[in-house]
């Protein structure tokens, strides 16, 4: 099951239109601070999906009786492309705790290429709503990756995956290979190249945010 932000119009269309424009990119902290906006429409759409309870609030003029989430979820994310995107979920999920996960694709001589995982800090995430953000869904390989390592460690309650930005593709491995998760995106693109670039996409999304790299 996938939630598409762009099915409907939004200011999140704006957002996106903006992540994908060449001459807006070139401003580095646009293109963060939109990831991260992006992010923050995620958080208030998924939240509608947790579990809520009725408490009582004191005002300064009285009593009333209010929804207040249950259990904040725990945020987690592939760094480092996913960090203004998981930044968004963090600024309204303000007292998550967070999970965070090194990937990474290895080219060989031949053109291909494999998903390495270096680094995982994580809390306990048996019996919790996790929320895994990334910039963009390509393959869906790294996605699946620190999705399966960490669902082989925990019990995980509930899986939402996150990202800005998918391929088709990639969407179609996820639901293959994680087919519990919920799927939260804002844009799907229908071609993937040889090289794994989603077209149109946006371009490498961590550079773009962050510099170039060896």
């Amino acid at each position: 099951m996938a939630f598409v932000l762009t099915q409907r119009n939004s200011i999140a269309n704006h957002f996106i239109a903006e992540l994908r424009n060449i001459d807006v990119q070139q401003d580095r902290m646009r293109f963060r601070r939109n990831l991260e906006r992006l992010g923050e429409v995620f958080a208030y759409e998924l939240s509608k999906e947790l579990p809520y309870e009725e408490i009582e609030v004191t005002t300064p003029l009285g009593e009333t009786q209010c929804n207040f989430i249950i259990e904040q979820p725990i945020l987690a994310t592939i760094i480092r492309a996913g960090l203004p995107l998981h930044q968004g979920l963090l600024n309204y999920f303000d007292q998550a705790d967070c999970a965070f996960i090194a990937a990474y694709r290895k080219t060989k001589k031949s053109g291909t290429f494999e998903i390495h995982q270096e680094y995982i800090t994580t809390p306990n995430l048996d019996q919790k709503v996790v929320i895994m953000s990334d910039a963009m869904i390509a393959t869906g390989r790294s996605m699946v990756l620190v999705c399966k390592e960490l669902m082989n460690r925990f019990a995980i309650k509930q899986l939402h995956i996150v990202s800005a930005i998918a391929s088709e593709e990639g969407i179609e491995h996820v639901k293959a290979y994680l087919p519990k998760a919920k799927l939260w995106v804002g844009a799907i693109d229908g071609e993937l190249t040889s090289k794994a670039y989603i077209v149109p996409g946006l371009g490498d999304a961590g550079d773009l945010a962050f510099g170039g790299k060896e």
